[in-house]
C-alpha cells in the first residue's frame, strides 16, 4: 500500500503543476471506488482554479477556494502525470486535465477514493477520514515524549500501534518493521512496556527510516510510481529486514524472521529486537 513516503512524493509532484492552474475538466472513466466518485464533481470543479496540494497522513488533499478534494491512493493505486495524448490505461479511474498538464489516478483493486468536501462542511480536518490521524512524523509537536506518553496507556502490540495511525500517521508496515528493527524492539512488545530510553530509540528511528523513503521516493510497492511515473526505489536499496526472512540479520547474523500480526507480515530479528 503507498504509504506516507509514496504519497508525499505523490504531492510533491503535483504541488509543482496543479496549483495556480485552472481545472479544465475532470473526467470520471470509472467511478468504481472504495467510494463510489460523487456524480456530480465534474461540474463543481471544472473551471475552477486550484489553490494547494496538501497532505494528511495518506491522503492527499487537493485544495479549491470553494472546498477540497480528498484523494486517497487505495492498496496500489498511484496518481502521475500524463501526457496529453497517452491513451487510457486499464484501471485509470479519474483524469484531471489542465491547459498543458494531465493527472491521471490508476487504481486496479479500486480501494483508493476521490471525494469532496465543501468549505461549507466544515474544516477540513474535521472530515470522519481526518479527524482521528495522529500527528504528522515531521511534525515539531511529535516528540519522544509524546510518543513515550502514548505508549504507555496501551497493551497493543508496538507495531500494531505505529500501524493503526492513532499516535502518529505514516508508519506503514514496511517502515514500522523497519523502525522497529533499528530501534532493537520486538515487534510484539506491548506498547507500556517500551521504556523512555526505548521511545527515544524508535523516535529517531522512523524518523530516520521515513526521511530515507523520502529521499529515494519511497517505494512499498514494486510496481509504485510517483507523479512522474518514474518507480521508487526504497523498497530495493534500504530494506534491513522487510521481506528478508531466512537471511542473515545485517547486525548479528541471525536469520531474519517472518509473522503474522493483525493479517500484515511482520518481519523482525529474534537476535537483537527484544521484548
Amino acid at each position: 500500500m503507498p504509504e506516507l513516503p509514496e504519497v508525499e512524493t505523490t504531492r510533491r509532484g503535483i504541488a509543482t503543476i496543479m496549483p495556480g492552474r485552472v481545472l479544465r475538466r475532470l473526467l470520471v472513466h470509472d467511478g468504481r471506488l472504495r467510494w463510489p466518485v460523487p456524480v456530480g464533481l465534474p461540474a463543481t470543479l471544472e473551471g475552477r482554479r486550484v489553490l494547494a496540494c496538501e497532505r494528511r497522513g495518506k491522503y492527499l488533499l487537493i485544495r479549491f477556494e470553494h472546498g477540497t478534494q480528498i484523494v486517497h491512493l487505495g492498496m496500489s493505486g498511484s496518481l502521475r502525470r500524463a501526457p496529453l495524448d497517452e491513451d487510457l490505461r486499464k484501471h485509470d479511474h479519474v483524469e484531471w486535465r489542465f491547459d498543458d498538464a494531465r493527472f491521471l489516478l490508476h487504481d486496479p483493486r479500486r480501494f483508493g477514493a476521490v471525494l469532496w468536501h465543501p468549505a461549507e462542511a466544515g474544516p477540513l480536518l474535521a472530515h470522519p477520514l481526518l479527524a482521528n490521524l495522529g500527528i504528522e512524523p515531521f511534525d515539531p509537536g511529535f516528540t519522544p515524549e509524546l510518543l513515550y506518553a502514548a505508549l504507555q496507556s496501551r497493551a497493543q502490540a508496538v507495531k500494531a500501534l505505529l500501524l493503526g495511525g492513532r499516535i502518529v500517521v505514516g508508519v506503514g508496515n514496511i517502515y514500522a518493521s523497519e523502525s522497529l528493527f533499528l530501534a532493537g524492539i520486538d515487534p510484539r512488545t506491548p506498547g507500556r512496556r517500551i521504556s523512555r530510553p526505548r521511545s527515544v530509540r524508535l523516535h529517531d528511528a522512523i524518523l530516520q527510516t521515513l526521511s530515507q523513503a523520502l529521499e529515494s521516493g519511497g517505494s512499498t510497492l514494486r510496481d509504485y510510481v510517483n507523479a512522474q511515473g518514474a518507480p521508487g526505489a526504497y523498497f530495493t536499496l534500504h530494506a534491513a529486514v522487510y521481506e528478508r526472512a531466512g537471511q542473515a540479520c545485517p547486525r548479528c547474523g541471525t536469520p531474519i524472521r517472518r509473522i503474522v500480526q493483525g493479517q500484515r507480515t511482520t518481519y523482525f530479528c529474534p537476535g537483537c529486537q527484544k521484548r
